[in-house]
């Protein structure tokens, strides 16, 4: 049984319940209860906002810098004016250090919380839109080697406290600000003449508590790639986490898949960026390069830790014959939807 926040997770009707600041969260029709109203970002409005202005150019800069090296590392002091400036909400700020709370268990892993949902980026219609839920899946062939590999995987859907934060939705409009127009190489049965995009966003929550046995590890899988052409990993908060823990490593595509950190050759390591401080974000090219990140410790090692990320991977959708076994649908989610109004330069 999985660790949830530092409690073993109780089962209601079957299903097991996460723990939320110490209480079961209620299960309702499939979906956890929300803590607060949903908002929905217009990005629209802020068309009249000089702040608006001011984050576009400081996009399109970073942007200029993402053509260039393939990746981008935006300290979370620099991202939260951006975010502001599309629309994201004072108090949605705080409210989003607290969605990983309402994390479900890994169906593979012990160590791990999540939620996750389907999104459609779609430049045509200028929306982002919520699809309906689908198995998730990473094979070898993708250089993700770990014990889980081709295996579908069902996690806990978005809850409404994760899609209905604007600050969660601005960091979706940014994300596709600065990949749009940007040439990747190919991946093998994707559809790059489908002008639309699949996001898949994840809300994991890394557990620490050797007392239990739990021993947290972001890429247990070691040096892997995820799939995917962009990537982008934002940090939300950790508690009790030792400050050298879950640092990221870039590697040249020229490294072996499945190597650990501590096995990688160090001629081969392109970067090293270190998710300490909220929102602090890392975008990549995600078939340039392949990436590993190292364990999570505790700092008191009497109590667990836990560290918050979104990770967000977004792709051209699978076509048949895949070599994950099946094609993206594009059914729109039928009990929780999202349109986001989209801007595009």
């Amino acid at each position: 049984m999985p660790i949830l926040n530092g409690h073993k997770a109780p089962t209601v009707n079957g299903h097991k319940a996460p723990i939320v600041n110490g209480h079961k969260a209620p299960i309702v029709n499939g979906h956890k209860a929300p803590r607060r109203g949903p908002h929905i970002l217009n990005v629209l409005e802020r068309r009249y906002h000089a702040r608006f202005y001011e984050s576009i150019a400081a996009i399109m800069a970073l942007r200029t810098t993402y053509l260039k090296n393939r990746f981008i590392f935006v300290q979370g002091e620099d991202m939260i004016p951006i975010l502001e400036g599309l629309g994201a909400r004072e108090d949605d700020f705080e409210a989003v250090k607290q969605i990983s709370d309402l994390t479900g268990p890994d169906p593979t892993l012990d160590y791990r919380s999540v939620t996750y949902g389907r999104y459609c980026i779609d430049p045509e219609t200028r929306s982002i839109r919520r699809l309906e839920s689908q198995p998730y899946t990473l094979t070898v062939q993708e250089d993700y080697k770990r014990h889980d590999s081709g295996i579908p995987r069902i996690f806990d859907e978005a809850p409404t406290d994760m899609q209905g934060n604007t600050v969660v939705q601005a960091l979706m409009l940014f994300k596709a600000m600065v990949f749009q127009g940007v040439p990747v190489t190919p991946r093998d049965h994707l559809d790059y003449s489908f002008p639309a995009w699949i996001c898949t966003m994840f809300n994991a929550r890394t557990h620490t508590c050797k007392d239990n046995g739990i021993f947290g590890e972001p890429a247990l899988e070691g040096v892997h790639s995820d799939g995917s052409d962009h990537t982008m990993t934002v940090f939300l908060g950790s508690n009790n986490m030792r400050p050298d823990s879950a640092v990221t490593f870039i590697h040249d595509n020229e490294e072996t898949t499945g190597v650990q950190v501590w096995e990688t050759n160090p001629t081969l390591i392109q970067a090293r960026v270190h998710h300490q401080h909220f929102l602090d974000t890392l975008v990549f090219v995600d078939h340039d390069f392949k990436h590993s990140v190292t364990s999570v410790h505790q700092l008191d090692a009497a109590q667990p830790t836990t560290r918050d990320m979104l990770v967000v991977f977004t792709r051209r959708p699978k076509l048949e014959g895949h070599v994950s076994g099946y094609a993206d649908t594009m059914e729109l989610h039928s009990t929780a939807p999202l349109h986001l109004p989209m801007w595009l330069p």
